[in-house]
């Protein structure tokens, strides 16, 4: 064992040669800590006291290895904004190494903004604070809010200036944990090259991480394709019941543990608005909010043209069919996905028809409004007791919602719930607090100015979203009228 807890078990450097390159992070002047997970250190079996320290932000800033890593960077292509570069891979982050947790699980210990790589086409290679704090709070955020996501275990300081467009920026690295950094792209950069005897080397890699049942299944990769489209259409019902816009949903951004991943030009919506964009170059609404769910069925089918050969190599035309019916079944099951989470939402215990109707009403009146959609789902759980008072006060005009608020009502009243019980329900799925873009860019504002305060203060109001509490009602409103159209750009 290394002196900080590090016992790397690195099954993807030791079984997938030829899928990455060994790579080295880049030395820089004056790694420094600004902030450590020691929580999920713990989780992840490390001491995080050791590490909490200059010799910890040495190693999570790439510039030191610690004993029994194996860094790399992962070679992957993908479609980005639907066009597809055949070579991309990690340009500016490494896999440090693989580690078995507390509770058994595989995770990776992934450092982003570490220097430049073979795959960097022409970028430093390097992060900035800015961004690195960003990935942080919304990914624990993400975490907290019961959304599956890539965590952030450290943030830490180069000690050097990085060039940006609007000038010098500190340099930053962030180290992240996933269940694995395998993508949609990680198949593609194998397909496209014609390797089917890597891409089933792939495949039986990630079956055996992710989905262990299906191992040595005749029609396994069939198997994997029904998995992760599963996954995924549970994965993008959890970001839209929560309001998430992922903002750049290319296929190297998409995994096939089912885990979000890559917070770039990331956001949540105040207003519900299933047009919302927050990205910079996102100009024809590609990956807007409502979209999401097209988008990830679009993503699938691009896997799943990667996997033909395997799932039928005899036979391209039955290959084909066997894929096409996973790929089209994924409306249905994502709806039934973002259906239960809604009727969880609502206050609803027991399926019946007509729910389907009940809720997209509600989403309907919503968008009239463009009435906020986290306030107006917390307030119902006041709702149910006859209060809807404060619900109706978040819309400008609430007649749409006088209209429906009778008809959840009776649907309420064909369930014996006591209205406590149910209320308490609510709010064990309905968050009080959500990264709101204007908090998030007032906190790394100030962080970039060497004052961590208030990223600090909003970082423990988030991991715990789902209890209110005193003092903090400013983190439940939604953005003031002078924030104006908030646009993110990748990169940050």
């Amino acid at each position: 064992m290394s002196i900080a807890g590090f016992q790397f078990d690195n099954s993807y450097a030791r079984e997938l040669e030829g899928f990455y390159v060994p790579w080295k992070g880049a030395e820089v002047p004056g790694p420094r800590m600004i902030r450590f997970n020691r929580p999920l250190a713990d989780e992840l079996g490390l001491d995080a006291e050791a590490l909490d320290s200059e010799a910890g932000a040495a190693i999570f800033a790439g510039h030191t290895a610690p004993e029994g890593a194996a860094p790399l960077a992962m070679a992957y292509a993908g479609h980005q904004f639907g066009g597809f570069s055949p070579q991309l891979g990690d340009g500016r982050a490494l896999l440090l190494g693989e580690v078995i947790d507390t509770n058994g699980m595989r995770r990776d210990i992934h450092l982003k903004g570490s220097g430049r790589t073979p795959f960097s086409r022409g970028g430093d290679g390097k992060a900035v604070l800015g961004p690195v704090l960003r990935e942080y709070i919304i990914g624990e955020a993400m975490h907290a809010l019961g959304v599956p996501s890539t965590r952030a275990l450290a943030a830490v300081e180069t000690g050097e200036q990085v060039m940006r467009q609007d000038g010098p920026e500190p340099g930053a690295v962030l180290a992240r944990v996933a269940s694995s950094h395998l993508r949609v792209g990680t198949f593609q950069f194998f397909a496209a090259r014609g390797e089917t005897e890597r891409l089933r080397q792939l495949a039986d890699y990630a079956i055996a991480r992710h989905y262990p049942e299906l191992s040595g299944q005749p029609d396994r990769y069939l198997g994997l394709l029904r998995a992760v489209r599963n996954r995924q259409a549970a994965l993008i019902a959890k970001w839209v019941l929560v309001g998430f816009v992922h903002g750049v949903m290319n296929t190297d951004n998409m995994t096939i543990s089912g885990e979000t991943i890559d917070y770039g030009p990331c956001a949540f919506i105040d207003g519900y608005d299933p047009a919302a964009v927050f990205s910079s170059i996102d100009q024809h609404g590609r990956y807007a909010y409502g979209n999401q769910p097209k988008i990830a069925q679009w993503n699938l089918a691009r896997l799943a043209e990667t996997l033909l050969d395997l799932i039928n190599p005899d036979d391209s035309d039955d290959a084909v069919r066997q894929a096409g019916e996973v790929v089209n079944g994924f409306p249905l099951v994502y709806e039934r996905a973002w259906l239960s989470g809604m009727r969880a939402k609502l206050g609803l215990v027991t399926e019946q028809a007509g729910d389907m109707e009940l809720a997209t009403g509600l989403m309907a009146v919503l968008e009239t409004q463009n009435a906020d959609f986290t306030r107006v789902f917390r307030s119902l759980s006041l709702a149910v007791s006859g209060d809807a008072a404060s619900t109706r006060a978040l819309f400008d005009n609430p007649a749409g919602f006088d209209v429906w608020l009778p008809l959840w009502q009776s649907r309420l009243e064909r369930e014996e719930v006591p209205v406590d019980e149910r209320g308490q329900t609510m709010n064990r799925v309905n968050p009080v607090y959500v990264p709101r873009n204007h908090m998030v860019e007032a906190a790394l504002a100030s962080a970039t100015k060497g004052d961590l305060a208030p990223f600090e203060r909003l970082l423990s109001v988030l991991e715990d979203p789902y209890t209110e509490r005193p003092g903090l009602e400013v983190f439940a409103l939604g953005a003031p009228s002078d924030f104006g159209p908030y646009t993110t750009y990748c990169g940050t």
